[in-house]
C-alpha cells in the first residue's frame, strides 16, 4: 500500500500511481472508520444515553419489540455516531487526494473552504442536536398528548435522532456551496441578490425535507440557512469573483 503522504501540484503520477493512491486512502478511511465504529460500540450505552437525552423524562425508557432488535438497534447508533465522528477525517481524505490537481493560486482560493467544511459540519451536528432535537420531540411528543398513549420505540426514535444530526451537519454546509458556486462562475453575486426570493423558496422545502415534520422544527431548520445564505452572499463578495481576461484570443482566468 502506498503512503500516504502530500503530492505537490508539479509532481508527475502516473494513472497507475493515481489509483494505488486513491486505495490507500480508501483503506485507511475504512480502517479509521473500523476503530471509530468499535469505539462507538464499545462505548454504545453512553451514546445511547446522550441519544435519548433530548426525550422529556418519562419518555427516556425506549421500547424493543424483537428479541434481536436491541442489539441490531445498537448496532445501527453505533454506526451513525461513527460515521459523524469520522466525517471531517473523511472529507479531508477526500480534498487530499484531488487538492494536487489545484495550482498554488487556486490552493489560496479552496484551503479556506476546506478548513470550514468540518468547522460547519460540526456546528451543524451541535445546532440539531441542542436546538432542533429538543423543540421537535417536545412538540411532537406533546401534539394531542390526551388522544393518544405514545410509547417510544427504540429503533425509530434513534433512526430519528441519527438522520437528524446527520441532516443538520450536511445542510450547513450551504455556505461553502455557494462560495463554491461563486468562485466557479456559475452565479453571479447579482443573481443571488435579485433571487432570494426563490432562494428562500428553496430553503423552506429544504427545511421541510429534513426529519423534523412539525411545523415548529422547520421554522427552527430555516433561521439558520436563511441567516447561513446571507453570510455566503457577505463571504463571496468579500472574496470577489474570479475575472476573465482575453489574451490572444484565449481566455484566461485572473484570481
Amino acid at each position: 500500500m502506498a503512503k500516504l503522504k502530500p503530492v505537490k501540484h508539479d509532481e508527475q503520477l502516473s494513472l497507475v500511481d493515481h489509483l494505488d493512491e486513491l486505495r490507500s486512502r480508501l483503506i485507511f478511511t475504512l480502517v479509521a472508520v473500523g476503530v471509530i465504529f468499535a469505539l462507538c460500540f464499545w462505548q454504545s450505552a453512553r451514546l445511547l444515553d446522550i441519544a435519548a437525552a433530548p426525550l422529556p423524562e418519562q419518555y427516556q425508557a425506549l421500547t424493543v419489540l424483537a428479541p434481536t432488535e436491541a442489539f441490531m438497534t445498537t448496532v445501527t447508533v453505533s454506526a451513525y455516531a461513527a460515521l459523524i465522528i469520522s466525517a471531517p477525517m473523511i472529507s479531508y481524505q477526500i480534498f487530499a487526494y484531488v487538492l494536487p490537481a489545484f495550482s498554488p493560486r487556486e490552493r489560496r482560493v479552496i484551503l479556506p473552504l476546506l478548513i470550514t467544511i468540518p468547522l460547519l459540519f460540526i456546528l451543524g451536528v451541535v445546532f440539531a442536536y441542542f436546538i432542533i432535537m429538543p423543540a421537535a420531540v417536545n412538540f411532537l411528543l406533546s401534539f394531542n398528548g390526551d388522544q393518544f398513549e405514545t410509547q417510544l420505540r427504540a429503533r425509530d426514535y434513534y433512526s430519528f435522532f441519527s438522520t437528524t444530526l446527520l441532516a443538520g451537519g450536511v445542510v450547513f454546509q450551504l455556505p461553502v456551496i455557494i462560495l463554491a458556486l461563486v468562485r466557479t462562475r456559475v452565479v453571479s453575486i447579482q443573481q443571488l441578490r435579485k433571487n432570494r426570493r426563490y432562494a428562500y423558496l428553496i430553503i423552506a422545502v429544504v427545511a421541510a425535507a429534513l426529519p423534523g415534520v412539525d411545523p415548529l422544527s422547520m421554522i427552527i431548520e430555516m433561521v439558520p440557512l436563511l441567516l447561513l445564505y446571507e453570510l455566503s452572499i457577505l463571504l463571496a463578495r468579500g472574496m470577489g469573483t474570479p475575472k476573465a481576461a482575453v489574451i490572444d484570443g484565449s481566455t484566461i482566468e485572473e484570481r
